[in-house]
Order: C-alpha cells, then sequence, then structure tokens
C-alpha cells in the first residue's frame, strides 16, 4: 500500500516534529507496594510519546500500553521512502513489529504472549484487517485471546497503520 508521507488531514508530514529524543529508559519499575503495582519503561524500546510505561503490572494482570512498530531510533518498521519521497506502508511488516515489540515487553516482567488474555488493535485502514489477521495467526490461534480490532481516525505518526494494547495474565511469586 503506498501512501503519500501526509498526516491524516493532509498536511505535509514533518519529520522534525515527529520525532522524539532517544531518552535513556529505566528498566526498574516504579513500584507501589500499597496498591501491588508497577510501572516499567523499558530499555531498548521506542520512547513513549507521552509520561506512560510500557508496561503496568497490578497484582496479577499485565497491561502493555498501546505499542507501535516504532524502532528505538524512531524509524517505523514498515515504512519505506523511495528517492522520490514516496512513502510505502506495510500492515504485514508492521503488525509482526508490532506484536515482537510486546512480546520483547512482556517479557521484562517474566511473561510471555501465552499469556496475554485481551488485545485490543486499532487499525487506520480496515482494508488492512486481512494483512494484519495474517500475521497476527502466525503468533495466535483460537485458543490464543480474547480480541478487539477497530478503525480509527489516525495514529501518533503519519506513517503507522497499527497500534495494539494487551492485557496478560501473570501471577506474582507468592
Amino acid at each position: 500500500m503506498t501512501q503519500p508521507n501526509t498526516t491524516a488531514d493532509g498536511n505535509k508530514a514533518n519529520a522534525n516534529t515527529d520525532a522524539v529524543a532517544n531518552t535513556t529508559a529505566t528498566a526498574t519499575p516504579n513500584t507501589n507496594a500499597s496498591t501491588n503495582t508497577s510501572a516499567t519503561v523499558v530499555a531498548g524500546k521506542a520512547t513513549p510519546r507521552g509520561k506512560y510505561p510500557h508496561i503496568k503490572r497490578a497484582g496479577d494482570f499485565l497491561f502493555v500500553s498501546g505499542t507501535s512498530s516504532r524502532l528505538p531510533d524512531n524509524r517505523i518498521a514498515g515504512a519505506e521512502v523511495d528517492a522520490m519521497g514516496t512513502t510505502t506502508l506495510d500492515i504485514r511488516v508492521q503488525t509482526r513489529a508490532v506484536i515482537e515489540n510486546i512480546q520483547d515487553i512482556l517479557a521484562t516482567a517474566g511473561a510471555t504472549l501465552a499469556d496475554v488474555v485481551e488485545i485490543s488493535t486499532f487499525l487506520v485502514n480496515m482494508n488492512d484487517f486481512g494483512g494484519y489477521n495474517h500475521v497476527y495467526g502466525e503468533f495466535f490461534d483460537a485458543d490464543g485471546p480474547a480480541r478487539t480490532t477497530v478503525a480509527v481516525h489516525q495514529l501518533p505518526h503519519p506513517q503507522l497503520l497499527i497500534e495494539i494494547k494487551a492485557v496478560a495474565y501473570k501471577p506474582l511469586a507468592r
């Protein structure tokens, strides 16, 4: 799928304003013992574009914030720009990168994709559903998590086609 390098409202995308400084992330969770919660920004992953963690533990549940195919250097997996400035976006590559990012984030809490009980997916274009669904099936089967997929007007970067948030159940060691 080829799309011009513009935002959903037709404005030219500005790489300078869309880039986020790659700051040092902490792998140490910020823990609140009284509520049995902790929040973690994972080192080596793309820095969140706001004040929120990659993952939050609440008791035996892990909540993974909306995750994209953005790489630690702020490039977007599945987005290529040719010499003429034409951007090509690939939903399959982006979906695979998103799920692998979620897998890496879960690993920091000792969890795997097998622990995921719910997934919510946000697609910019429902015409990408087939490609997304194909790659999703490489990671999950009918015994996998409950899933909701919705179309959204846009995501935080004009090259993003997909974002996924997840909930996992991983009991604390007692």
